[in-house]
């Protein structure tokens, strides 16, 4: 699953374009390296987003094939760390 879809379909970011965009600016990693939108992301691997003043670190538990609801968003993935610059 790409990369930016994934990220609109679990809800960390609440669009496609804006998941594309924060790519795009370098404030996405997986497994401690800058991705692309189009990126190819598994179960089990690290996500690291910078928004805002904030750094939060996730592993992915579940690839959603449709945007999931707020109350669902902790099946697909867990917070193993979170930051505040």
């Amino acid at each position: 699953m790409r990369l930016d879809l994934f990220l609109a379909n679990s809800g960390r970011i609440p669009r496609r374009t804006q998941a594309k965009q924060a790519c795009e600016q370098g404030l996405v990693e997986v497994g401690g390296k800058p991705a692309k939108p189009a990126t190819s992301v598994q179960v089990g691997q690290e996500i690291t987003l910078r928004t805002g003043m904030s750094v939060r670190t996730y592993r992915i538990l579940q690839l959603p094939q449709r945007p999931v609801a707020r109350k669902l968003r902790d099946e697909y993935t867990e917070l193993l760390s979170s930051e505040h610059v």
